[in-house]
C-alpha cells in the first residue's frame, strides 16, 4: 500500500492507497517548462505586440487609459508575479508616448468576487504601484453598477455587458494569466474580460447548467461551448465599444512563475500563448486506462477564500472543477472520494448569501431545478446581498448559483461522490454527496461500486500545491 497525506481542513489526512495507484505531484509526476526573466519577457512583448502598434504609439497627452488586472484569487503575490511586473512597465511605455499619469487608471477585474481592499492590493501588487493611483484611480469593478454598459445580446444569445470606465477608455488594456482552468480551458484571453469586467446577467449566460452541465464542460477544453461563449461575448463587447482590448498575458507555471508573455489583440494573444500553456498544463500520466476512483484532498481555505473546504457549495465546486481537470484520466461512471472537513462554516463575512442559498437548494430535487426557480431568483436579487457585494467586500449572490452549477456537474458523470471525514455529514448529503466517517469506509464503499481492482488516481494537493494541471491517460 502507498501512504499519502491528503489536504484536509486545517491539516491533512493520512490514507493508504493500493500500490498501483497513480499519485500526481509536481516535481515527481510532472515539471514546468523553463521560466523566463519576467522583465525581459514583458518588455519584449510590449515592444512587439500582436496586431497592434506599441503602447507608446497608442497613448498620447489627451488619451484616457484604463488597465484592467486580475484580482487576488489567482496569479501569485511574489515580487515577480505578472501583475506586479506588468503594470509599471505598461505605465512607463504609456508615459514615453506622452500619456499623462493622471489619465491612467487601474481597474480590478473582480467579476462576482469580493472587492479587494487597499491592504490586499498592497499585498499582491506592491505599495509602490498602488500609491501611484490610490485613492481615486485604482478602482474595483462592480458587476451590479447602475452605469454598466448594456450592449444587448451577441449572436449566440448571450447577454453582453461591460464596465463603463473600461468601455469608454481611449486605450483599454487588460492583464491576464494563461493558466489551467475548468472554465473554458484557460484563464486570460477573452475569459479575462468576459468574467472580470461584465455584469452578473452576462456571467449568468455561461455560468449555469445550460453550459456547465453539457458534456463538453468536462475536460477543461478550449473547444467547449463555454469558450465559444467567452469569445462571442468578448468580440461583441469590442464591436460595441468600437475598439479592441490590448492584452498583456503571461503563461504561468506551478508557482505562478512566468513562462512566457505576449501582448496585443486578445485573439492573437490566445493563439500565441495556448501552445506553451498546453505543454505546461496537459499532463499525460503513465496510466494506460482511465481511473475508476479519483481521490482528492480539500484544505479549508483556498483560492476563493476562507471556508472553501467547509462551505458545502464551494466544496462542491472544487470537486466538480477537479473532475473536469481530470476528466481525460477518469472513466465516466467512476467514483470520487474527497477528503473535506465539510463542517458547515459558510464564512458569512465573505459569502453572506451562501447559507440561504444552501437551504433553498434543499427544497428541490435537482440543482438545475433550483437554479431555474423563483427562490433562486429572489436570493440573487436580494438587495441586502447585492448592497454588501458593492459596498462591504463580499461575494455577489449569483456567485453561489454559479458554484452550484459547477459542483452539481460532478453528479452527472459519476456513480457517487464520497466526502471522507465530513464533520457535519448533513451538509454533504445536502449537495447529493455521500458522507463517510473515514477514508477507509469511503474506499470500501467505492470499491463495492467499481470493483476491488479499481484503478485509483490521486491528486492530494491539487488545491494547495499551486497552479492546477489537466490530466490525461497516456494513450
Amino acid at each position: 500500500m502507498k501512504k499519502v497525506l491528503l489536504d484536509y481542513g486545517d491539516s491533512s489526512m493520512p490514507v493508504e492507497l493500493p500500490d498501483n495507484s497513480e499519485i500526481v505531484r509536481y516535481g515527481k509526476t510532472y515539471t514546468d517548462p523553463p521560466e523566463v526573466d519576467p522583465y525581459q519577457a514583458t518588455q519584449k512583448a510590449l515592444q512587439n505586440p500582436l496586431s497592434f502598434p506599441p503602447l507608446r504609439e497608442l497613448g498620447g497627452p489627451n488619451k484616457k487609459v484604463v488597465i484592467g488586472f486580475p484580482d487576488r484569487v489567482k496569479g501569485g503575490v511574489h515580487p515577480d508575479c505578472h501583475r506586479r511586473v506588468a503594470i509599471p512597465m505598461i505605465v512607463e511605455e504609456l508615459l514615453k508616448g506622452g500619456t499623462k499619469l493622471e489619465n491612467i487608471s487601474l481597474l480590478c477585474c473582480i467579476g462576482l468576487h469580493r472587492k479587494n481592499t487597499l491592504e490586499e492590493w498592497y499585498w499582491y501588487l506592491g505599495k509602490e504601484i498602488v500609491d501611484r493611483f490610490w485613492p481615486d484611480r485604482i478602482i474595483n469593478h462592480d458587476a451590479d453598477a447602475p452605469d454598466l454598459c448594456d450592449f444587448g445580446a451577441d449572436e449566440m444569445g448571450n447577454v453582453v455587458q461591460c464596465n463603463r470606465m473600461m468601455a469608454e477608455a481611449d486605450v483599454p488594456i487588460v492583464i491576464g494569466h494563461v493558466t489551467g482552468n475548468p472554465y473554458g480551458g484557460y484563464s486570460g484571453g477573452y475569459k479575462m474580460i468576459v468574467t472580470g469586467l461584465s455584469g452578473w446577467q452576462s456571467i449568468a449566460s455561461h455560468h449555469g447548467p445550460g453550459t456547465m452541465h453539457r458534456r463538453d464542460w468536462m475536460g477543461a477544453s478550449t473547444a467547449s461551448q463555454m469558450r465559444r461563449q467567452f469569445k462571442s461575448i468578448g468580440q461583441a463587447m469590442e464591436k460595441a465599444m468600437g475598439k479592441k482590448f490590448f492584452a498583456v498575458d503571461a503563461v504561468l507555471g506551478q508557482k505562478s512563475q512566468i513562462l512566457d508573455v505576449r501582448a496585443g489583440e486578445l485573439e492573437a494573444v490566445e493563439e500565441a500563448t495556448w501552445p506553451l500553456a498546453d505543454q505546461r498544463t496537459n499532463v499525460h500520466l503513465a496510466m494506460k486506462e482511465p481511473a475508476d476512483i479519483l481521490v482528492i484532498g480539500l484544505p479549508r481555505n483556498f483560492h476563493y477564500g476562507p471556508g472553501m473546504g467547509s462551505n458545502p457549495i464551494l466544496m462542491s465546486l472544487a470537486i466538480g472543477g477537479q473532475l473536469s481537470r481530470c476528466w481525460h484520466a477518469f472513466r465516466e461512471g467512476g467514483v470520487i472520494i474527497a477528503a473535506a472537513i465539510c463542517d458547515g462554516w459558510f464564512n458569512p463575512l465573505w459569502f453572506p448569501s451562501y447559507e440561504e442559498t444552501y437551504y433553498g437548494l434543499q427544497k428541490y430535487c435537482t440543482a438545475a431545478e433550483f437554479l431555474a426557480s423563483e427562490d433562486a431568483a429572489r436570493i440573487v436579487n436580494n438587495y441586502d446581498y447585492r448592497f454588501q457585494y458593492s459596498n462591504n467586500y463580499t461575494y455577489h449572490p449569483f456567485h453561489a448559483m454559479s458554484m452550484i452549477s459547477g459542483g452539481s456537474a460532478a453528479l452527472l458523470w459519476t456513480s457517487a461522490v464520497f466526502i471522507a471525514g465530513a464533520a457535519a455529514p448533513g451538509f454533504a448529503r445536502g449537495m447529493d454527496f455521500v458522507p463517510a466517517a473515514t477514508f477507509e469506509e469511503a474506499m470500501e464503499r467505492a470499491q463495492k461500486i467499481v470493483g476491488k481492482k479499481a484503478r485509483v488516481l490521486c491528486t492530494p494537493e491539487c488545491f494547495s500545491g499551486g497552479v492546477a494541471v489537466h490530466l490525461h491517460v497516456n494513450t
